[in-house]
């Protein structure tokens, strides 16, 4: 079911329901730039199977309201547009998944909004904390001095954006997606064509907005409340992982109270087919686990 939500005067955020309407809710917080859709139909409906799964475009991605050139707007007015979403659907509390952009939204829910949150799952993502990480040998390291996104992402997205048709920017988005999926897993060319023109399609048109990076970022740290948090939280951890590499899981579940780290093999910073049942597995036991 398809519905739209008022987040704000003037934002309408697309949203989707799959599952039964009474199961536990559990909401799906995409990453920066990227669509609701950009969750994959397989991962999505192994999910549904035991929840009532929502997933929504961000504001300037999909069918949802695209203001930030008129109208720019902060980092932290995308997580409150999650919580928009649950009281537009009527959902009091929920179980929460975020990746990469998300995964830090969803920080920042777990700290703002822990009554809203039955659990968090977080990955592709870093701790939105000034903590040190810990080293197995007990030795620290300044969160500044952890290893950066990988210098063929970041090449890739130096690159300037110009619009050559559809076709072309589906191959460019290819590309995209072959760098971040690591390099440990087979790349499924033919998977990411159809997700991404399923994402052009559900959008309307194939023009791309860089309205998340260049949001403003500031007062997003939530260092204190993350490491007193009473909410379940599970950290999953993508050895290939080439925007937020090993060790910012580890550093992530140091941060967040009671949080506990689970691989998934071969794992970077894309979803292929390899990765839906091992993600789905492990995100359905631990919500299993806090119903």
């Amino acid at each position: 079911m398809q519905q739209f939500i008022d987040a704000a005067p003037g934002i309408r955020l697309w949203t989707e329901q799959r599952g039964a309407a009474d199961a536990a809710p559990l909401l799906l917080i995409m990453g920066a730039q990227a669509t609701g859709v950009g969750w994959p139909d397989p991962l999505v409906e192994s999910l549904a199977a035991h929840h009532r799964v929502i997933r929504y475009d961000h504001r300037d991605t999909g069918r949802s309201t695209w203001p930030f050139e008129e109208r720019p707007y902060r980092i932290a007015d995308l997580a409150e547009d999650a919580i928009a979403v649950l009281d537009g659907l009527g959902i009091e509390r929920a179980h929460i998944v975020g990746m990469s952009l998300g995964g830090m939204l969803a920080q920042m829910l777990l700290a703002d909004h822990p009554d809203r949150v039955l659990s968090a799952t977080l990955f592709g993502t870093c701790a939105l904390s000034t903590t040190s990480y810990t080293r197995p040998d007990g030795s620290t390291v300044p969160v500044g001095e952890l290893p950066g996104i990988a210098p063929e992402v970041l090449e890739l997205w130096a690159r300037p954006v110009e619009d050559h048709g559809p076709e072309a920017e589906v191959r460019r988005r290819l590309e995209h997606w072959r760098v971040l999926a690591g390099d440990q897993l087979p790349f499924d060319a033919g998977f990411f064509r159809s997700l991404e023109q399923g994402v052009i399609a559900h959008t309307g048109h194939h023009r791309v907005s860089t309205a998340h990076a260049r949001a403003d970022d500031s007062g997003m740290l939530r260092t204190e409340q993350l490491a007193a948090t009473r909410v379940p939280v599970l950290v999953l951890s993508g050895p290939a992982e080439p925007v937020f590499p090993l060790p910012h899981p580890q550093h992530l579940a140091q941060c967040v109270n009671g949080a506990h780290v689970v691989e998934i093999p071969g794992m970077g910073h894309a979803l292929p087919p390899a990765v839906h049942t091992p993600l789905a597995d492990a995100i359905l036991s631990h919500t299993a686990a806090v119903r």
